[in-house]
C-alpha cells in the first residue's frame, strides 16, 4: 500500500484524502516536517498559492521538500499545487517563489477569477473523459518540450496542457478531487 501525503496546511486537504484512501493509499496529513517521512508520494491541494508557500515557509517543510523533490519524491500538484511547482509565476508578488520542478510558466487565475470558474470534460491520456473542476484555475502558457502533456483543453483561446508530468512530478490545472470520478488519483498512486 502506498503512503502517500497531503499538504495539510490549506486547501482542498480533505477531498484528496478522500480521494487517496479510496484508490488504496495510506492517507498521512502533512502539517510538519517530519510527517514527510517514508511517504511515497506526496499531493500538493489547491488553495491559494502565497498562503500555502508562506506556511511551507513557517513550518520549515519548505527546505526539506525542496530535497525530497531533488531526490526524486513523486509529487501531484493541482491548482496552487500546480503553482508551486511551476519553474516561473508570470504574474506572482515580487515575494512568491516556486520549487521550480515542472519545466513551465504559468499565469494564476489564468481561466478568470472565481466568478468565471467553469466545469469542462477533459480528455486525458491513457484514461479518457473526465470531469474537469476550473476554479481560479492557473492557466500554462509556455512548456518545455521534455514535458509530457497528458491533457490539453481549449477554452476559446487555443490548447493550452492541463493536465502535465514530468518525471515524478505531476501538475495539474483543475481540481480532479471535486468530482466523483477517482481515476486521475488512482494515476498517479499507480505510478508510485
Amino acid at each position: 500500500m502506498p503512503r502517500v501525503g497531503v499538504l495539510a496546511l490549506q486547501g482542498d486537504v480533505r477531498e484528496h484524502s478522500a480521494m487517496l484512501a479510496e484508490v488504496g493509499a495510506e492517507v498521512v496529513a502533512v502539517r510538519q516536517v517530519e510527517h514527510l517521512d517514508g511517504l511515497d508520494g506526496l499531493v500538493l491541494p489547491g488553495g491559494e498559492s502565497t498562503a500555502i508557500a508562506r506556511l511551507m515557509a513557517t513550518s520549515g517543510i519548505r527546505p526539506v521538500l525542496e530535497a525530497r523533490l531533488h531526490e526524486g519524491l513523486s509529487v501531484f500538484g493541482t491548482c496552487a499545487g500546480l503553482i508551486l511547482l511551476s519553474s516561473e509565476i508570470l504574474d506572482g508578488r515580487s515575494d512568491q517563489w516556486s520549487f521550480a520542478a515542472l519545466p513551465l510558466a504559468v499565469r494564476r487565475n489564468g481561466y478568470g477569477r472565481q466568478i468565471a470558474s467553469f466545469e469542462s470534460v477533459v480528455e486525458v491520456k491513457g484514461i479518457g473523459a473526465i470531469p474537469g473542476v476550473f476554479i481560479r484555475a492557473p492557466k500554462i502558457e509556455t512548456w518545455s518540450s521534455d514535458l509530457e502533456v497528458l491533457a490539453m483543453h481549449d477554452h476559446g483561446d487555443g490548447d493550452h496542457p492541463v493536465l502535465v508530468r514530468y518525471g515524478a512530478v505531476w501538475g495539474c490545472s483543475f481540481h480532479p478531487e471535486l468530482t466523483s470520478d477517482d481515476r486521475l488519483h488512482r494515476l498517479f498512486v499507480e505510478s508510485l
